[in-house]
């Protein structure tokens, strides 16, 4: 038998830091120690395995599945997962949650004076396909203040969950939107340290996607190792 031959290590510097004093929370967030790398098993190189049936394309409507039509911008969000040679990844599970329209989660611990939209839960998920593309519908979240520092506010963005072929390729990651304004005074996407990083990080406004009278569009493509990983970001 073969032994179990596990993914290479991240290299040094492709994540934010654990500690980014800008970003206050992460002295609450962070071990004091190193961490300790644990062996790749069996369970994590050849999971998860859906199964078909398990997700279906109403998963990918985040405006579907509720009374009525959700306030706000209706979006399309597409791209592919690719590893690190570029090539798509099919079957990768993709998961993403966001804020409605108006900054908030729904969420018990979200309770800033926003409205919440009865007509949108914010989660959603897909399967690529054989090329490893995928498609979300969704809303354009908006921006929310959060406590980090004086008159701080988040700019729109949608959490990522991205399994590849096993679980030790997961990524979490978040997607930003071209030409926001409050990117450059966001101390959470400026914990990455390398600009060429952060920009893989924003979506590109894809107005070939765009569909008449119906939704824009971004494309934001995933890649899962490599040089040109997108960076971890919860």
């Amino acid at each position: 038998m073969n032994p179990i031959t596990g993914y290479r290590r991240d290299p040094e510097g492709t994540h934010p830091l654990l500690d980014s004093p800008d970003y206050g929370s992460t002295r609450l967030r962070h071990p004091d120690e190193r961490l300790v790398l644990l062996p790749h098993g069996l369970t994590e190189i050849t999971g998860p395995l859906l199964g078909p049936g398990r997700v279906t394309g109403a998963d990918s409507d985040l405006t579907l599945g509720h009374a009525g039509e959700p306030v706000g911008q209706r979006i399309l969000v597409h791209g592919r997962v690719l590893d690190g040679d570029g090539r798509g990844v099919p079957d990768a599970l993709v998961e993403i949650w966001q804020a409605n329209a108006a900054g908030r989660y729904r969420h018990t611990g979200d309770r800033w004076p926003a409205p919440l939209d009865p007509n949108f839960g914010g989660v959603g998920r897909a399967l690529t396909d054989a090329d490893g593309r995928y498609r979300f519908v969704t809303i354009k979240p908006g921006a929310y203040p959060w406590r980090n520092h004086h008159n701080a506010w988040r700019p729109a963005h949608i959490h990522f969950s991205v399994f590849g072929r096993a679980f030790a390729q997961r990524l979490v990651t978040q997607m930003y939107f071209p030409d926001d304004p409050l990117i450059p005074h966001d101390p959470i996407i400026n914990s990455v340290p390398d600009e060429r990083a952060r920009k893989l990080m924003i979506a590109r406004f894809d107005f070939s996607a765009t569909q008449p009278h119906w939704a824009l569009a971004f494309e934001f493509d995933i890649v899962l190792r490599g040089r040109d990983k997108t960076p971890e970001h919860r």
